[in-house]
């Protein structure tokens, strides 16, 4: 068996609006056609709503079909991959080193930077909600076992409060994780993940730092580097690198990019 990395637009997401859709369509054409006993005017407003649903459903339903393509790990797009691969490709551990992915999904990021790094361990954590249910630390051990990766764990955890002491990884690595953590800041989040960095260890998150998200990334760059972090960069990874303007625009991948450097 292959690794089920999952999509990140579910299939359930699609089952459910192709019913709504179908629901709605119905209702539409049901009004229309059948209710003549009802006022001119109540009628015509239904059918209006009915049919707004209806296209608006439609719509969204075009729109998950389109992107659940593009992100399989089976078609011939897979942007997932594509992106998970470079994204583990800036991750590295020294001897014996410990990594930490967080909001490790499916473990894909994980047992991608544990593949380049046999030397070090990684560990994967998630809080596994209900938002995607048939992401989960079961289906995380099965991928590493089907991509035969031992030096990789996964455990339930917080990204807004690690479970972790000060300096405890050589490496941490997060995707599209932190735009999806309502309430909190983001910069603040990006201090909770270095907190746990060692001296000297690499960090490499990648998320939709767009400024009404995230605030000002340049200026947070300048302040790690006064604080004392090194080889400091903001890559955009939605400009050619990973995908096109338009294709991040239609998939709501806006304002992408890498925070990376060595602390």
């Amino acid at each position: 068996m292959a690794a089920n990395y999952k999509n990140w637009v579910p299939k359930g997401m699609i089952a459910g609006l192709s019913c709504a859709t179908g629901v709605l369509a119905a209702c539409t054409a049901g009004t229309a056609l059948f209710g003549k006993k009802l006022d001119p005017r109540i009628r015509t407003a239904a059918v209006a709503v009915a049919g707004v649903g209806t296209a608006a459903c439609s719509a969204a339903l075009a729109w998950s079909v389109m992107a659940h393509k593009k992100f399989s790990y089976d078609g011939s797009r897979q942007l997932s991959r594509e992106i998970v691969d470079e994204v583990a490709a800036y991750v590295y551990l020294p001897k014996d080193g410990k990594g930490l992915d967080v909001g490790c999904g499916s473990g894909a990021l994980t047992i991608a930077c544990a593949k380049r790094n046999p030397q070090g361990t990684f560990i994967g954590i998630d809080r596994w909600g209900k938002e995607y249910a048939s992401f989960n630390r079961e289906l995380c051990e099965q991928n590493s076992e089907e991509e035969d990766v031992d030096n990789v764990s996964f455990e339930q955890g917080d990204a807004v409060k690690l479970d972790f002491p000060d300096e405890y990884f050589d490496a941490v690595t997060s995707n599209y994780v932190y735009h999806n953590i309502n309430g909190v800041n983001k910069q603040e989040l990006l201090h909770e993940t270095l907190r746990v960095l060692k001296k000297g260890g690499c960090f490499v998150i990648h998320d939709i730092m767009s400024n009404g998200r995230y605030g000002d990334m340049e200026q947070f760059a300048e302040k790690l580097r006064s604080e004392g972090y090194e080889r400091v960069e903001l890559i955009t990874t939605d400009n050619g690198m990973f995908m096109t303007k338009s294709e991040a625009k239609i998939l709501g991948l806006s304002g992408s990019k890498i925070l990376l450097g060595v602390k």
